[in-house]
């Protein structure tokens, strides 16, 4: 009887690969339009929509109008205007030290020019407080907002709510800071200027519109995400 003589086995090595074949779901000609379709109506609805989101005007009952000033001459017109139509009893400007020919101006600061111009336009003398902040690298509407808010904590009557007056698209941003600032104690709305030197439905079709909307989307942003008070 003759025994069989089994063949050997291979033994099985591993083997080192680059590339391995797997299935995977891909978009239809009929799901890629529906995804085109959704992207275009997200960008359109995000162009027409962040302006006015920036920009927003949202104000409160207030008897105190405080103005940002570093913003343009025709904004303090529209903030005049503003104070005029709504019988405030004070408007205050606040604002940094000058970044540029600080020592040739006879104002120093933001706040005093602002107020300066607004007392050129017409606004007596015994309305206007000026509140400057001090010098700072970064982060100068928060500077502003704590100067206001040491001013309003030593104010000789109670302030229970206040407007905030600034340029267009950094309306958004300001009103987050100085909402960090005065709140709980006090009350703050908002009031977004008009801007001249660009159409704010159509503000992607100028190189100044465009500038100050991605500028301030980023800048809201950070301020969102950073903890003022911390």
């Amino acid at each position: 009887m003759h025994r069989k003589i089994q063949p050997k086995q291979k033994k099985n090595f591993p083997v080192f690969r680059l590339f391995k074949r797997q299935q995977m779901w891909v978009l239809t000609v009929p799901g890629w339009g529906i995804f085109i379709t959704l992207v275009a109506s997200l960008i359109s609805f995000s162009f027409i929509n962040i302006h006015p989101f920036l920009a927003v005007t949202s104000p409160v009952k207030a008897d105190i109008l405080v103005v940002e000033g570093w913003i343009p001459d025709y904004a303090l017109v529209q903030a005049l205007a503003e104070f005029k139509k709504n019988s405030y009893r004070q408007l205050i400007t606040t604002g940094i030290p000058l970044e540029k020919g600080f020592y040739l101006a006879e104002y120093k600061t933001y706040a005093e020019m602002a107020a300066a111009t607004l007392k050129k336009l017409g606004l007596e003398s015994e309305k206007i407080v000026v509140v400057p902040s001090q010098e700072v690298t970064k982060d100068r509407t928060y500077a502003s907002a704590i100067a206001l808010q040491q001013w309003l904590e030593n104010a000789n009557f109670k302030i229970e709510a206040v407007n905030l007056f600034t340029y267009a698209t950094h309306a958004r941003r300001s009103w987050l800071i100085f909402q960090q600032a005065l709140a709980p104690k006090i009350q703050v709305g908002v009031i977004a200027s008009s801007p001249q030197n660009y159409d704010p439905n159509k503000w992607w079709m100028y190189s100044t519109g465009v500038r100050s909307v991605i500028n301030e989307v980023v800048a809201y942003v950070y301020a969102f995400i950073v903890s003022w008070k911390a």
